[in-house]
């Protein structure tokens, strides 16, 4: 990565630079621009100006942009003092360093910034071991900018054989890195998959909470368990799961978890590196896609997460959609977003308006995951008897000669446990009438 957020040498002034291409919708460039904006400033860099260009073709090979447009942006951030630039597309490495050659300044792109954001806010072990995987995956085709020396040779001895350059050296010992990163990361994945397993032999349903950064899921979660999550305004407050019981209005419990929020351009490699993270999303009965509904760019919030979830194949899954922030929306905003999705629930998490139907919404659906079953169980099995009274709902139970019958609703989850003892629903006895 580039140095100019290391504690030696920080920057505080950055010029920003937005991309409006032929593809993109009208304004989406402009807005992506605002997006980055509060990105930077979420690592307390100083944004001296914001410039959109507009790509009438395609990128160009050097820059991505015309070469005198470069010379343009980089003649105004040296004027405004700018120790930064950042290029609201994804820079390949050849092009980045074109641009550090021609600007004697740090150029990164988005995929960088949000990087630094998130290994920032790594906090968990395993969130620690995904950004830095991250992050040298990212450095490895871009170590020439981090030297000026490069032809300097290194003899014989544990650094390397003779003839080995400084780069050919950083480039083994980012790969070693790597590996070594990957392996670590391999063993805290197999740890957690282990803890969703127990989770999952524990006959409660689950639902995660899902939505672009900084709608509210952290917030949500606290005021619904009283988890305690962090629960900031600023993006990428929360980059690890957390999962809290629940109590729904009519005594079923619930898992709810917390995930790491989306964001338009999510770097690739992150969702691949957080893809462990996300398989709580996945595994999960249900989703609730929390939404800010005070955000004017709330529909491509959604639209964004849906791919997400498409792209991490947890897009079959039943989805309650709610909009959020609902205190600090326009009346006539609020009523075009209930015209527009009449299934959706409309919540404010800070006033707690709209909480007890989005509970009841959650009792149905957990109510939907469980089956309604006939049981005769056998004498010797009232481990089998203990274990459903634990997982749902017991409506009749009755000894008999053969057995236990019973009767209720049962999570799905705990299918495998009653299965064999499903029996036809005993009829009622006929009374004779009297002659």
């Amino acid at each position: 990565m580039a140095d100019f957020l290391t504690e030696e040498k920080p920057v505080t002034r950055a010029l920003l630079v937005g991309v409006q291409t032929p593809e993109m919708a009208p304004g989406e460039g402009a807005e992506l621009l605002l997006e980055l904006k509060e990105l930077v400033e979420n690592l307390a860099l100083a944004v001296t100006r914001t410039t959109l260009v507009s790509l009438r073709d395609r990128q160009q090979p050097k820059f991505l942009i015309g070469s005198g447009k470069a010379a343009e942006l980089i003649a105004q951030a040296k004027a405004d003092g700018a120790d930064l630039i950042v290029i609201d597309e994804e820079l390949s490495p050849a092009q980045q360093r074109n641009w550090e050659e021609e600007s004697g300044l740090a150029v990164i792109d988005r995929q960088e910034v949000i990087l630094e954001i998130f290994a920032d806010r790594a906090q968990t072990r395993e969130a620690v071991l995904q950004v830095a995987l991250a992050r040298m995956e990212y450095s490895l085709p871009r170590l020439t900018r981090a030297w000026s020396h490069l032809s300097r040779q290194r003899g014989k001895g544990r650094l390397g054989g003779e003839g080995e350059t400084q780069l050919e050296q950083d480039r083994r010992l980012v790969r070693d890195r790597i590996t070594h990163l990957k392996s670590e990361l391999a063993r805290v994945i197999s740890q957690r998959a282990t803890q969703r397993r127990r989770r999952q032999r524990t006959p409660v349903p689950g639902a995660a909470i899902v939505g672009y950064t900084n709608a509210g899921k952290s917030s949500l979660l606290n005021r619904l368990t009283g988890a305690g999550v962090l629960a900031a305004d600023k993006l990428f407050a929360t980059l690890d799961p957390t999962t809290r019981q629940l109590v729904l209005p009519d005594g079923r419990k619930l898992l709810l978890t917390d995930t790491v929020g989306f964001i338009r351009r999510l770097p690739h490699r992150l969702v691949e590196a957080f893809k462990a993270t996300l398989e709580e999303v996945v595994v999960s009965d249900f989703l609730i896609h929390l939404l800010d509904a005070a955000n004017p760019n709330v529909e491509q919030h959604q639209a964004t997460t849906l791919a997400v979830l498409g792209e991490i194949g947890a897009s079959g899954r039943p989805v309650v959609t709610v909009f959020n922030k609902i205190d600090a929306v326009d009346p006539r905003v609020l009523a075009r977003l209930r015209a527009q999705h009449p299934a959706a629930l409309f919540i404010s998490v800070h006033t707690g308006e709209g909480l007890d139907p989005l509970q009841r919404r959650l009792q149905e659906l957990a109510v939907d995951n469980q089956e309604s079953v006939n049981l005769l169980i056998p004498h010797a099995r009232y481990d089998v008897v203990a274990r459903l009274h634990e997982a749902g709902q017991v409506q009749s139970q009755e000894s008999v000669d053969e057995g236990v019958r019973l009767s209720g609703r049962f999570p799905q989850k705990v299918a495998a446990l009653y299965r064999p003892f499903v029996v036809a629903p005993a009829k009622p006895r006929r009374r004779r009438s009297a002659r």
